[in-house]
């Protein structure tokens, strides 16, 4: 028997590892261009003169904005598919963060408010971005493989961090903060090119065979989610139904909790940690870019490693539920080591609870991976985008919380604090509110 499965094992081909690997490299793209502004903020905030409140705000415009476009870039992915949508929104993403480079020709409130609006305009590009990624594994991956997929795609954001905070660091000291935006915004368009070139769905992909559709098929992959082709919209599309039927269901509650409180760690890490480097540790710029790659690789590996304890979990009891949940509780347990950075003082114990701290939040990010276990084929991009809106609403209120949090006490003593706490409530949140985990049957308009 076990050489029949081989045989077929063999037979089948591999596309999918190519399309998560797709999505791992736009990932880190992705969050890339989210942190320029953290590596540039230093020298950013000295030029045009910006108190930490201002840069709180500042920060948190890519939130604004992001989290309204949640919903209808969901929509827009469920209407026209993945393929083009995305596409387009990696292109414009990337031509906004390059024109955040051209802000050094304005001064004073002038450049604040065209940096504001730049990155609020990232948002907006951004936004179908992870519902994508959570409707393509959807349509790609049998279940049983589905939590290594979404924990590697979205360890693109610590390996965005492992690569591109030296390198932006060594931009901005050596040429320039102005530079770090426009390098970035050039890799992103050679990205989305590459994109379009590459990317298909299960159906329509010309190197897959009929062997890996079986499998990905009969393994509960909804090779239908994709079905819209070339930018033609599907029949139909989701309605206000299917969002408040979502909205009402106590086990996505649960999880939107728990994902907003997990991107508190995110959004802190993307916004004030260099800067906590550079002010409360003392660090240069140069410094604090390379620094930063240390937590940001053991958020990586804990990432990968989240998403095969999960899925060996799942082979081994069945249970989808204890698969998902004890890497996600496990690992937000772990992440309140970010409080200990207030009781010690030499750098190599700060980075060093830095980093178990991010390889509790990787081991625990597996929220994408319960999004494509839970969201019901009519309206994949919409579930995904009700997810990232709340979870992303830590993405305006983090920077804000921790800038007046400095304005008040002039530490981040109680801004680690507060980080710490959320990864306990999003613990508490999958322990007592999500419940069974399993996929969402809407019921008909």
């Amino acid at each position: 028997m076990s050489a029949i499965v081989t045989a077929a094992e063999l037979r089948r081909s591999r596309v999918r590892l190519f399309i998560v690997t797709m999505l791992f490299l736009v990932t880190t793209v992705n969050y890339a261009d989210r942190a320029t502004l953290s590596i540039a903020g230093p020298a950013l905030s000295k030029e045009l003169h910006l108190d930490p409140v201002a840069m709180g705000f500042v920060f948190s415009a890519f939130g604004w904005s992001y989290v309204l476009a949640q919903v209808p870039g969901g929509w827009l992915l469920d209407r026209f598919g993945s393929r083009w949508v995305y596409a387009c929104s990696i292109v414009i993403w990337s031509i906004f963060t390059m024109m955040q480079g051209w802000i050094g020709f304005f001064s004073g409130a002038a450049a604040v408010t065209a940096l504001f609006a730049l990155r609020f305009l990232v948002g907006v590009a951004e936004a179908p971005s992870f519902p994508a990624n959570a409707r393509i594994v959807a349509a790609w991956f049998p279940s049983n493989e589905r939590g290594t997929a979404s924990a590697f795609f979205n360890s693109g954001q610590y390996f965005a961090t492992v690569i591109f905070a030296p390198l932006m660091g060594w931009i901005a000291h050596q040429f320039g903060w102005r530079h770090v935006f426009t390098v970035m915004g050039a890799l992103g368009i050679i990205m989305g090119l590459i994109w379009i070139r590459t990317m298909y769905g299960p159906k329509d992909h010309p190197d897959v065979n009929e062997a890996e559709l079986d499998y990905i098929k009969q393994g509960g992959a909804l090779i239908d989610m994709e079905g819209a082709r070339d930018g033609k919209a599907s029949a139909g599309g989701p309605t206000w139904s299917h969002i408040g039927q979502l909205l009402s269901n106590r086990m996505m509650l649960g999880v939107y909790i728990g994902q907003y409180c997990i991107n508190t760690l995110t959004y802190f890490f993307l916004t004030w940690f260099p800067v906590y480097l550079v002010k409360e540790r003392g660090l240069s710029i140069l410094q604090a870019g390379f620094v930063a790659t240390l937590p940001a690789l053991c958020g990586f590996i804990g990432g990968v490693l989240g998403g095969f304890i999960s899925d060996a979990i799942l082979r081994k009891t069945g249970s989808l539920t204890l698969a998902r949940k004890i890497p996600i509780v496990g690992g937000m347990l772990l992440s309140m080591a970010i409080i200990g950075c207030n009781y010690v003082d030499g750098q190599a114990l700060v980075v060093g609870l830095m980093a178990l701290a991010f390889f509790g939040k990787g081991i625990g990010a597996l929220g994408w991976a319960v999004v494509s276990d839970t969201s019901p084929k009519e309206a994949g991009g919409v579930s995904g985008g009700l997810f990232n809106t709340f979870g992303n609403l830590s993405s305006i209120t983090t920077p804000i919380v921790i800038g007046y949090i400095l304005s008040a006490t002039g530490s981040f003593n109680g801004a680690l604090v507060f980080v710490g706490l959320n990864a306990l409530v999003a613990a508490f949140a999958y322990l007592f509110i999500v419940g069974r985990i399993q996929r969402v049957e809407l019921r008909a308009s």
